[in-house]
């Protein structure tokens, strides 16, 4: 099942749900006016929102009408709560890497995750707004899970049962700021700004045998100012699936349907030390940061240059037909006034 958030002037926007082929959509006012109400009332809602769903994809569905990424919010357009991890302990080796740090073993054991800003998400083609590109803005393709109650303590099999949808995520960077905010050692704020989210999010079972329980095997797809830029298999060099993530936030507090949950960069090794870009035969990268670390830890300095006004980044993950599972990010960096 597909379902997405159309904006309607409203804070939370107007559910829908989507066809498999992301053409065509229907409101469902019936079952539940926004996400949020759908995901608390879920054992309710899903078997109602999945008939609408079946009904849709055959044709037989009143009031009907085309689908537009443009015109959806993020699925969530904000959320009870937005919990970032660190899954690709690859992609956190590399940062330590090229400031010379050592990384703890304790990292391939114990997630690393932040709690980010979640009252204010931009919509999957809104521009990115940004007052001064000394920040160092930077895109980060990842992927994360919606989840209904998890109780305080959950297990790893509990939390796996807890999981509602998927979506992808553009987790919005400020590379110039993390420095002095993490120095202050009290964590990031105004380094992550809003994030935005894809313009669908589907439920596991719409991605049949590339979900095995705990993680997404396909490639996550950014293309940067027009150009491939990565491709790696969000599958792959996942160190903490999603039940662990979610066991780990869920460790000291229960977390409340809506929740979401984010895996971190997708990183691959791809067989290599640090990873190769596509350029170079490789499956690339999921943000600019990595190359950059990459060109420091090569060549004593960065070289690449973090986004700019007018740059675009676009992510989306296509399945073995080539066709967009979630629907695409398309997004532009724009000087805020």
């Amino acid at each position: 099942m597909k379902l997405a958030t159309l904006k309607n002037g409203q804070r939370d926007g107007q559910l829908i749900v989507v066809s498999k082929d992301l053409s065509r959509c229907v409101e469902v006012p019936n079952i539940a006016g926004t996400l949020q109400q759908a995901l608390d009332n879920w054992q309710r809602a899903e078997p109602q929102l999945k008939e609408i769903y079946l009904a849709l994809n055959e044709g037989n569905v009143n009031k009907e009408k085309p689908f537009q990424a443009v015109s959806c919010e993020s699925p969530l357009p904000r959320a009870y709560q937005w919990a970032d991890g660190s899954a690709y302990v690859n992609h956190v080796e590399l940062v330590r890497k090229a400031r010379g740090a050592e990384m703890p073993p304790s990292f391939w054991t114990d997630p690393l995750m932040y709690q980010g800003g979640s009252d204010s998400f931009i919509g999957p083609c809104d521009d990115i707004q940004m007052a001064d590109e000394s920040w160092g803005i930077d895109f980060e393709g990842e992927v994360a899970v919606i989840t209904g109650d998890v109780p305080m303590g959950a297990s790893e099999a509990q939390s796996k049962q807890s999981i509602r949808l998927l979506m992808l995520v553009n987790d919005v960077s400020l590379r110039g700021l993390i420095p002095n905010e993490l120095g202050k050692g009290f964590g990031f704020f105004q380094s992550k700004p809003s994030s935005a989210f894809s313009p669908v999010a589907v439920t596991p079972d719409e991605l049949g045998d590339h979900w095995d329980g705990g993680k997404v095997n396909l490639p996550l797809m950014s293309t940067y100012n027009g150009e491939p830029f990565g491709r790696p298999n969000s599958g792959i060099d996942m160190t903490f699936e999603f039940p662990k993530l979610i066991s780990h936030a869920a460790k000291t507090r229960p977390l409340s349907s809506g929740s979401i949950i984010g895996s971190g960069t997708v990183s691959n090794k791809q067989g290599t030390e640090y990873g190769t870009a596509i350029s170079e035969g490789g499956v690339g990268y999921s943000c600019i940061a990595e190359v950059r670390m990459i060109e420091t830890i090569r060549d004593g300095k960065p070289t690449t240059q973090f986004m700019r006004f007018g740059d675009s980044i676009r992510m989306e993950m296509l399945d073995e037909q080539g066709h967009s599972v979630f629907g695409a990010i398309d997004q532009k960096v724009v000087q805020y006034k």
